[in-house]
């Protein structure tokens, strides 16, 4: 296996620049997850560490090796694509053992890694049939087969379970997951799913129009967005955002003279512009508090989701989540309050601001005033 390092790696298709001096450092075994936006250049960054585009600028080291003028074959590199890219005249086994054919490798060798991956994926009952009598998830474990077949150093997956239905992708997934535990394989997946990218991810790296917005674990993205861009794309439903400005020391005045109680930050002083940030699962229905009117609940079975327009913030849509046994419908009218303990401040620029050391004594509810 192999650590993957890249040095300001940019990318331009003729005047388009696409990626803007990425550095970033995966190490031996590392599952790494690419996340963001259409258009933000996940891909593009995973085809240039596969070697099916050529890196503009910078450098791309594999295992201590630097690979800008190595063609893909040489990278050690095992790569799953969205399509599943099979030879429909081949069986499963003969698409499997394609690629060591190719290689010029010995009949033994070839029976032994086809019929190894093909248990580990729990397809060896499959080896004879051909593609067109295969599911889609069987499909995509085959696809999966021919790149563990080659033995490479790192596999890359570029949104390999975007054409599956949500049953299928959930169990692929999880099959994704042991073969990154069973092989401990580097691994570089690209995918626009949230929920692909908090369960698989050792790490997740955040792109916004082809610049690394921010790398961290699921739950440090979370928890701890950096800027307001990953905090607004990490998280489904994403982060409540209501503008306003610092009022007192604890204290964030927003629209029509409204104020309450927020974390304290250093750097920030009184009358700088922030944005407060609450995730919908920590607002909670309260008898005192932002009053409004619920304008959609979406059931979820075991919470629901209110979507509450605020009297004294026109314009202002909160998100909160509810639990499933609760009874609320569009029209009517309820209070909300947040923990500001789990609250975030971003500064004018977007940038999380750095929170201070709270007291224990120090009030949780986002009272008004």
């Amino acid at each position: 296996m192999a650590d993957i390092v890249l040095k300001g790696v940019r990318k331009s298709f003729g005047n388009a620049k696409v990626i803007h001096g990425v550095d970033l450092d995966i190490r031996d075994g590392e599952f790494i997850v690419f996340v963001g936006p259409s258009g933000c250049g996940k891909s593009t960054l995973l085809r240039l560490i596969a070697g099916l585009e050529d890196i503009t600028a910078g450098d791309l080291f594999i295992d201590g090796e630097r690979v800008n003028d190595l063609p893909p074959a040489k990278r050690g590199i095992a790569m799953v694509f969205q399509s599943y890219a099979l030879y429909p005249h081949m069986n499963v086994y003969e698409n499997m053992a394609f690629g060591l054919e190719l290689a010029k490798a010995s009949k033994g060798q070839i029976e032994e890694r086809v019929r190894e991956a093909a248990r580990l994926l729990q397809i060896d009952n499959l080896l004879e049939r051909k593609p067109k009598e295969l599911s889609g998830g069987q499909r995509q474990r085959v696809a999966i087969g021919r790149a563990i077949v080659r033995d490479p150093k790192v596999f890359l997956f570029d949104e390999p379970l975007s054409n599956l239905d949500a049953a299928l992708r959930v169990n692929t997934r999880i099959e994704i997951a042991k073969l990154h535990t069973d092989t401990s394989a580097t691994m570089i997946y690209v995918t626009h799913d949230q929920v692909e990218a908090m369960t698989l991810a050792d790490r997740i790296v955040v792109l916004n129009a082809g610049r690394v917005e921010q790398v961290g674990t699921p739950l440090e993205l979370y928890h701890r967005p950096a800027n307001l861009f990953v905090a607004g794309f990490i998280g489904s439903p994403q982060m409540n955002f209501l503008k306003g400005h610092v009022s007192g020391a604890s204290q964030i005045r927003l629209a029509d003279g409204l104020t309450i109680a927020a974390p304290l930050a250093n750097g920030l002083r009184s009358g700088d512009d922030v944005t407060l940030g609450v995730r919908p699962d920590h607002v909670r229905l309260s008898e005192t508090g932002l009053a409004g009117r619920v304008a959609l609940v979406e059931e979820l079975g075991e919470n629901h989701l209110l979507y509450v327009d605020l009297d004294a913030l026109p314009g202002c849509r909160l998100t909160a989540r509810a639990p499933g046994d609760a009874r609320h419908k569009a029209g009517d009218r309820i209070a909300v309050e947040f923990d500001r303990e789990a609250c975030h401040l971003f500064d004018s620029t977007g940038q999380a601001a750095q929170l201070r050391e709270r007291s224990a004594s120090a009030p949780r509810e986002g009272a008004l005033t």
